[in-house]
């Protein structure tokens, strides 16, 4: 069977998995009256809770007897390693495009990756009927960003068509029938080459997808570059340093057919299958024919540009909620991650019991101790850092920078403005964006923008978008200033007494409710002074003849401020950790005793002297 290899790419919530939905239904991949779920491929229970894709998925249709293999990729910059290594297994690309928002930093962030590799994309300019839609303004804002990124005479001849995946049409006029998809299924068809490789050299393919499957054990997802793949083959395994990694055979081939993942004897050259039995191999692999001399070339991944520890949880309320608390479990889980997250990376820390992992950002980062909470396993968090490095010729410390994008209503631009540029953040372009609003791009520091989204949102009353993309090193900006608030720091351990807490809401803003489990040095909320302040949480009413209990319902208490794991983690700053257990996220003082926080202070300011 012919066969066509394509990804579909875009930014977040620009509706790829919705249209891969649709392209499912309507070519007959689900059986007539299946049941299926809203956005089929999105299967991990934090992906549907999000609405946003992390992990890549695989999935095929068949369209006038051609196999067209279909890629959904994650739209957050914070997941890119999984969009680099998803365009070593496809010929072509659609890159979709939202008809009111227009081409934002993720969509610059993976069609360069797209271009580079020589992909002559398709352009879907979807959600035509918003009522802000402006698809021909958006269609030479696409051009304009295919020219800037340096697409060649074919790519910017690119074809396009106006869509709406949610109601399942595509049309190349904006007065099209807008029927269905039949458009989009012929030009992927006509304008995306079949993969040009050699059915008949020694059999090789780069796994792209690591995934654990109960019952096979290790399964790696690939194209086939060459050759033909059989059942029970002998294979080698190739390291991108030519070394031999292991020996095995393929005990199971899969291929993708519709949502699941059938068993075949056999798949040739451009195929995209899911194999088994192999125990040692790993991204970015070759797995190849006995006979296979070199490995195949894998694109770079860029590198992980935030890091963070991740300790044992050695606080007093340690091991009541979670079962994986040694840090041996929080070890294994961690390599398994870097295995199949060629983004993460994973090192020994100087602090005993804990580990260093790097990343591309919070959000990754975030959903990472998300799974591992569900997991149960229970953690302590430090702050996040950016990885800085010496440029080689001039000697000069570098550090990560960002390109920030906002689009926010009128009033809000000033604050947003004056808040970025005390954080080292450079204005590169204001432009109005019609209905009241003004988009706003800034290159700034990535640690500028540590525990800045909270104070964003707040700042523009909820209604500002800002994205953001990593824009590669720059020289080190000097000195960023952090939270302004000091911490309400507890001094007694117990339950916290609605008595006590409402008089230390005088004082600041309560993260905890009475009821609450409380425990010295545990941070009960944030100062309205710069400094640190100890409170008694737990500190009951002396009751007297006069004094009665029932008093105290005129006590009325301020809804406390409730975070979620990435605002926590967003929100602490040195010499705070973030204690996350499957049952809760709580803030505490690195150092829980009163007599150790004063003594690791001055060894501080000594330090900082």
């Amino acid at each position: 069977m012919k066969i066509r290899n394509v990804a579909i790419i875009a930014h977040v919530d620009h509706g790829k998995t919705t249209l891969v939905d649709k392209l499912l239904s309507q070519s007959g991949a689900f059986r007539e009256h299946q049941q299926v779920a809203e956005r089929a491929l999105d299967r991990n229970d934090l992906e549907r809770e999000r609405g946003i894709t992390i992990l890549a998925k695989c999935t095929s249709v068949v369209w006038n007897d051609i196999r067209i293999n279909i890629v959904d990729t994650p739209g957050h910059a914070d997941f890119g390693g999984e969009v680099e290594r998803i365009l070593n297994m496809v010929d072509g690309a659609i890159v979709l495009v939202d008809a009111a928002e227009g081409p934002l930093p993720q969509t610059k962030f993976v069609v360069g990756k797209a271009l580079a590799r020589g992909l002559r994309p398709i352009v879907v300019v979807n959600k035509v009927d918003r009522g802000d839609a402006r698809p021909d303004e958006v269609h030479n804002e696409v051009f304009d960003l295919f020219a800037a990124l340096g697409a060649d005479d074919d790519q910017l001849d690119f074809p396009m068509l106006y869509a709406s995946g949610r109601n399942g049409w595509a049309d190349p006029t904006l007065d099209g029938p807008r029927k269905d998809l039949s458009p989009l299924f012929d030009l992927i068809v006509n304008h995306v080459p079949a993969p040009a490789l050699d059915p008949e050299a020694p059999f090789a393919m780069v796994a792209s997808i690591l995934e654990s499957d109960n019952f096979l054990g290790r399964v790696l997802t690939g194209r086939v570059e060459q050759g033909r793949a059989r059942v029970n083959m002998p294979v080698k395994v190739l390291g991108t340093d030519g070394r031999t990694v292991e020996t095995g055979r393929l005990t199971k081939l899969l291929s993708f057919r519709g949502l699941e993942r059938v068993p075949v004897d056999e798949a040739e050259a451009g195929d995209i299958i899911a194999v088994a039995g192999l125990t040692d191999a790993t991204i970015p692999d070759t797995i190849g024919a006995p006979e296979l001399a070199e490995p195949l070339k894998a694109i770079p991944v860029d590198p992980p540009t935030l890091s963070m520890t991740f300790r044992i949880n050695d606080g007093p309320l340690a091991g009541r909620e979670g079962k994986k608390v040694t840090s041996r479990q929080i070890r294994d889980r961690l390599l398994r991650e870097a295995e199949g997250n060629v983004a993460i990376r994973v090192t020994d820390s100087n602090e005993t019991e804990a580990f260093e992992v790097a990343g591309r950002g919070e959000l990754q980062l975030g959903v990472l101790i998300e799974q591992m909470r569900r997991e149960g396993f229970e953690l302590t968090i430090g702050r996040p850092r950016v990885l800085t490095r010496v440029n080689a010729e001039t000697g000069q410390r570098e550090e990560p920078m960002e390109e920030v994008l906002v689009d926010v209503d009128e009033p809000y631009s000033g604050v947003v403005v004056e808040k970025l540029s005390r954080r080292k953040g450079e204005m590169q372009d204001m432009r109005p964006s019609g209905g009241g609003k003004v988009r706003l791009t800034f290159t700034i520091p990535s640690r500028g923008l540590i525990g800045y989204h909270g104070e964003f949102l707040t700042d523009t009353r909820g209604t500002g978008i800002m994205n953001r993309l990593f824009a590669g090193y720059g020289p080190w900006k000097g000195s960023i200033e952090g939270r302004r608030n000091g911490s309400l720091i507890s001094t007694e351990a117990g339950e916290a007494v609605h008595y006590a807490l409402f008089y230390i809401q005088e004082r600041g803003t309560l993260f905890v409710t009475p009821g609450e489990k409380v425990y010295q040095g545990m941070i009960l909320g944030e100062n309205s002074r710069d400094s640190d302040l100890e409170v008694n949480p737990i500190k009951e009413k002396k009751l007297t003849n006069i004094r009665a209990a029932g008093k105290d319902d005129a006590m009325l208490l301020v809804p406390p401020r409730k975070m979620s794991l990435e605002q926590a983690i967003a929100y602490i700053e040195d010499d705070e950790l973030v204690e996350v257990t499957p049952g809760a996220v709580r803030l505490r003082k690195r150092y829980l005793d009163p007599h150790e926080r004063k003594r690791f202070e001055r060894r501080a300011e000594a330090d900082a002297a």
